[in-house]
C-alpha cells in the first residue's frame, strides 16, 4: 500500500488531450496577467495599507513579488519538461507520487474554487456600487446571501454562470475575451497613475512605516510589512493558472516559461506602481475599504473618474474570474483523466474541443458558493494553500533534477539550486506570518482531503496495480 500511494507518473509524451492548440505565448501572458491583476490591486491594496502596513505596503508588494519570482521560475522549468493541464498537481505526480499530487490537487481546488467565489463576491459589489452612480439600484435581497439578511447574491451567482458558458464556447474564445478585458483594465490603471501622479502628497508617505515589521495582536491579528505581505500575496496567485494551459499551448516547451516569467515580471512593477500613488494621494487610515482606487479618486475630487475606474475594475475582476474558472477546469480535467475523480468528468465536446461536464459543474458549485454562503475571512485561506503549492513546485524542480539528470529541459533555472531553495525559503516565511485561524481552516481542509482521497481515488488512479 505505500508503494502505491507514493506511485509516480511517467512523463508523458506528446500526445493527443482532445483539447485544442491555440494559444501563444502573448495569449497565455495576458492570461497571467488577467488572472492576477484584478482583486489584489483593486481591493486588497487599499485594506493592507490602512490595517497591516501603512505606506510600506510597497515593500510587502515587493516581498511578495519576489517570493513569486522564484516560484514563476520553478514553474517555467517544469512546465517546459513535464507540461500537462494540470500544473502543481501534474507536477508532484512526477516528482513526489500519487498521495502528495492528491494533497497538492485537493489545496488547489480550495485555491482556485474559493479565490473564484472571493473575487465574484468582489465583483458583485463594484457592480452594484456602479448602478448606483449611474441612478439605478438593485433590491437589497438580491445583493446578500440569506445569512446576511438577503435572498442570493445574484450579481456574483449571475457572472459565474455567464463566464462558465463562455468557457464551453472554446478557449480560443474565452482567451479573445481575457485580451479585451485586460487591455481595458490596463487602461484604467493607466488613467489612475496619470491622475493620481498630479495630485500626490508626499506627507501622506508619513510615517511610512507605521506597523512596523511584524507583531501580533492580543486578538491573534497580525501586523506589519510581512503580514502585510502575506496578505496582498493573494494578489500574485493568478499567475500559475498559465500553468494549467499547457494542453492548449500551441508550443508549451517554449510559450509557457514565457507566459509565466512575463505575466509575473509586469504585475510585480504595476503592484508597486499603483500602491504607491493609492498612498500618496489619500492618508492610508482611510482606505480600508473595498473600493478604494474608486474612493481615492472620488476624495481628490474626480467624481467622473471613479466611475471610470470602477467600469474598469468590473472588467479587471471578470479576468480574474475567467482564469480561475479555466484553471479550475483544466486540474480536475487532468484529475479525472488519471482517475483520481470520476472519469464521466473527462469527455471533451468534439465540436468545442472543451471538457463540458467539468465546465458545468465548477460553474453550478461555484455559483452556489457565491450566490448563498458570505465568505468573510475564508478567503485568506486562499494565501496558504497558494504558498503551499508553489513550495511543492520548487521542491520539485530540486527533486527531478536529482532524480532524472537528463531530462529534457527546455528552460533551466540558473544558479540552481539557489532559485527554488530561496523560492521554499520565502514561500515558508509567508505562510510563517498568516494568522493562526488561517492555518486551522487550512489543516481542516488537507484531511478532508485525504479521507477523500482513500474512500475513492486510491481504488480508482489508473497507476493502481492489482
Amino acid at each position: 500500500m505505500f508503494a502505491q500511494i507514493f506511485r509516480t507518473k511517467p512523463i508523458a509524451t506528446e500526445t493527443d488531450s482532445g483539447l485544442k492548440k491555440c494559444l501563444s505565448a502573448f495569449d497565455l501572458a495576458l492570461l497571467g496577467i488577467g488572472g492576477a491583476i484584478g482583486t489584489g490591486i483593486f481591493v486588497l491594496t487599499g485594506l493592507a495599507a490602512a490595517t497591516q502596513a501603512g505606506p510600506a505596503v510597497i515593500i510587502s508588494f515587493i516581498i511578495a513579488g519576489v517570493a513569486s519570482a522564484f516560484a514563476a521560475l520553478s514553474y517555467a522549468e517544469l512546465a517546459a519538461s513535464v507540461g500537462g493541464s494540470g500544473s502543481a498537481y501534474g507536477y508532484s505526480y512526477v516528482a513526489f507520487g500519487e498521495f502528495f499530487a492528491w494533497v497538492i490537487a485537493w489545496i488547489l481546488l480550495l485555491e482556485y474554487g474559493v479565490g473564484a467565489a472571493a473575487v465574484a463576491n468582489g465583483w458583485a459589489g463594484y457592480f452594484i456600487r456602479t448602478l448606483t452612480n449611474f441612478g439605478f439600484s438593485m433590491p437589497e435581497a438580491y445583493t446578500k446571501a440569506p445569512s446576511l439578511g438577503g435572498i442570493i447574491n445574484l450579481p456574483a451567482f449571475s457572472i459565474i454562470w455567464i463566464l462558465t458558458l463562455l468557457l464551453i464556447s472554446g478557449v480560443k474564445q474565452s482567451s479573445q475575451v481575457n485580451n479585451i478585458m485586460v487591455a481595458i483594465k490596463l487602461t484604467t490603471i493607466a488613467i489612475f497613475l496619470a491622475i493620481a501622479a498630479m495630485n500626490l502628497n508626499t506627507d501622506n508617505w508619513h510615517p511610512f512605516m507605521p506597523f512596523g515589521w511584524f507583531d501580533t495582536l492580543e486578538n491573534g491579528k497580525t501586523i506589519g510589512i510581512l503580514a502585510g505581505a502575506s496578505l496582498v500575496f493573494f494578489a500574485y496567485f493568478g499567475f500559475d493558472a498559465v500553468s494549467t494551459a499547457a494542453d492548449e499551448a500551441k508550443n508549451p516547451q517554449k510559450d509557457l516559461p514565457i507566459g509565466l516569467i512575463a505575466s509575473v515580471t509586469f504585475c510585480t512593477i504595476i503592484y508597486i506602481l499603483v500602491s504607491g500613488f493609492l498612498t500618496g494621494i489619500v492618508p492610508y487610515t482611510e482606505l480600508n475599504t473595498t473600493s478604494p482606487v474608486a474612493f481615492a479618486l472620488t476624495k481628490i475630487g474626480y467624481t467622473w473618474s471613479s466611475t471610470l475606474v470602477a467600469t474598469g475594475v468590473l472588467a479587471g475582476l471578470i479576468t480574474v474570474l475567467l482564469v480561475l474558472l479555466y484553471g479550475l477546469t483544466r486540474i480536475l480535467y487532468a484529475m479525472s483523466r488519471d482517475g483520481l475523480i470520476s472519469p464521466f468528468f473527462s469527455t471533451i465536446n468534439p465540436e468545442r474541443q472543451t471538457p463540458v461536464r467539468i465546465i458545468l459543474l465548477c460553474g453550478f458549485v461555484i455559483s452556489i458558493v457565491a450566490g448563498f454562503i458570505p465568505l468573510g475571512e475564508l478567503a485568506e485561506t486562499v494565501n496558504i494553500g497558494t504558498l503551499a503549492s508553489f513550495i511543492m513546485v520548487c521542491v520539485g524542480v530540486i527533486v527531478l533534477r536529482i532524480r532524472q539528470p537528463n531530462l529534457k529541459r527546455p528552460f533551466k533555472n540558473p544558479w540552481h539550486p539557489v532559485i527554488p531553495v530561496l523560492g521554499i525559503i520565502s514561500c515558508s516565511a509567508l505562510i510563517a506570518f498568516l494568522p493562526a485561524e488561517t492555518w486551522h481552516r487550512f489543516l481542516i481542509w488537507v484531511v478532508i482531503g485525504i479521507a477523500v482521497y482513500f474512500s475513492y481515488s486510491f481504488q480508482h488512479s489508473k497507476l493502481r496495480k492489482p
